[in-house]
């Protein structure tokens, strides 16, 4: 959950594709908006809300295999940007 109260949701599987999404959940109006993507497709991941509010996205897996590529989301730009490898 980000300060903001939203819920960051983020890649995972639908129907057998992995999906690149990131997507806000605002429990207190019941509203999901999209607010851009991952660089890179992954599902089963971690999300890690950092000290300063944003969200290391790292590892998981795609249809090729698993990753050891990390991004970070900025929720004040709703961008993702590519850090260091695991």
């Amino acid at each position: 959950m980000l300060a903001s109260g939203k819920v960051l949701v983020t890649g995972g599987n639908n129907n057998g594709g992995v999906l690149n999404s990131v997507e806000l959940y605002d429990p207190s109006t019941n509203v999901w908006t999209a607010t851009g993507s991952v660089n890179y497709h992954r599902a089963y991941h971690t999300a890690t809300l950092l000290t300063d509010g944003r969200v290391l996205i790292a590892g998981g897996s795609n249809n090729i295999g698993y990753l050891n590529s990390a991004e970070i989301y900025d929720p004040s730009t709703g961008l993702c940007t590519i850090t260091a490898n695991m």
